[in-house]
């Protein structure tokens, strides 16, 4: 980026746990972006993390402010696809975190209408840039692991107490597939492209659970098996990722850091961020064990990226047609899990382009 080109200046829909934990930090760490402003009811939450942000009650004045030209949308699910809408008509570039909305035609809509008004719109999936993804990647494009027939990917935490918070409480766009579904089927996206067939079960397991809190997909690609599983009650012994493929396998028992280094206080360019110290471990079809250093991660390269899509010097780093396949995966999951069948991806061969190799 050249240093003469002018900040964009964004406004932040949302100070929850998302807004507050990953995009106003990773915004604020990327040259060339300058967060302006927060839509919020709590200004003086706000104004502890952010002393020289603007803070307003209402979306709508802040995607009237002609100064703006990124608004980040990090409200509650069911707000994402009506304030992407709004922010859109109002010209400004678009953000929204996952999910991209709450069902499929809402999603085309938003890339309709991103199209019409020729506006930059993406979706927040900030763990393409995780160092146990990066390695994964890394080791199935470079072929070590042979031809893959068995991906298994687990984003699971031990939280049986059920809180008092919209996610877990009884709505449209809640429950635990709406929240980590996303992530775990975009990054099995990003290395398959799309499934043949998705097949799921669905189940709320915690005392006085209102919502999905266990979820496990098989996504078919022929013989290979794509598996997504995430849960609210494992307090240990399962991997990240596990992949297993005809020369050989790999294990990465942790996740990446960098939500618990960003909630420390840790930022972008500090010294060891986004460093991972717990190793893939490849085995060798002869049973010999390499331990293997993940790549560093950085999700503030989301960003970066989208500045550059912004200002014409670089690709969408999620685009529309990606995000629109992300929903139809979640989709199909959903209805599956109700029909108890395995269900095909009703997209169009331009939606299906977006996924190279599908």
């Amino acid at each position: 980026m050249q240093d003469s080109a002018p900040p964009l200046r964004v406004a932040l829909v949302g100070y929850g746990y998302a807004g507050r934990t990953f995009h106003a930090p990773l915004i604020c760490s990327v040259p060339g972006l300058v967060l302006d402003a927060v839509v919020s009811r709590d200004p003086g939450k706000v104004h502890a993390d952010l002393p020289g942000v603007d803070v307003v009650a209402d979306a709508a004045a802040a995607f009237a402010d002609p100064r703006l030209d990124i608004v980040v949308i990090a409200s509650p699910n069911d707000t994402h696809a009506p304030l992407a809408r709004a922010a859109l008509e109002a010209g400004k570039h678009v953000v929204v975190d996952k999910p991209f909305a709450l069902h499929l035609a809402q999603a085309r809509e938003l890339a309709a209408i991103a199209e019409r008004e020729r506006c930059v719109l993406s979706v927040f999936q900030n763990r393409r840039w995780d160092s146990d993804f990066l390695g994964v990647w890394q080791l199935v494009k470079e072929g070590r692991l042979g031809k893959v027939t068995h991906f298994e990917s687990h984003i699971d935490r031990f939280r049986p107490q059920v809180r008092a918070r919209w996610r877990e409480q009884a709505g449209a766009g809640s429950g635990l597939w709406y929240d980590l579904g996303p992530h775990l089927v975009d990054q099995a996206l990003c290395l398959f492209g799309l499934p043949d067939r998705v097949w799921a079960s669905l189940a709320t397991q915690r005392d006085a659970g209102e919502v999905t809190d266990w979820a496990h997909a098989v996504l078919e690609y022929g013989e290979r098996r794509v598996i997504l599983h995430a849960s609210m009650l494992v307090a240990g012994g399962s991997s990240r990722f596990i992949v297993h493929g005809t020369q050989g396998s790999v294990a990465k028992l942790k996740s990446d850091p960098q939500e618990t280094q960003l909630l420390a206080g840790m930022r972008p360019g500090d010294a060891g961020w986004g460093e991972d110290t717990d190793k893939l471990l490849l085995y060798h079809g002869n049973g010999e064990v390499e331990p293997l250093a993940p790549p560093r991660g950085d999700q503030s390269r989301y960003y970066a990226a989208f500045r550059d899509a912004v200002q014409g010097r670089g690709p969408n780093p999620v685009t529309p047609r990606q995000a629109i396949a992300v929903m139809a995966v979640i989709e199909a999951a959903m209805a599956s899990a109700m029909g108890g069948k395995a269900i095909v991806l009703e997209l169009d061969a331009a939606e299906r382009d977006a996924w190279p190799g599908s």
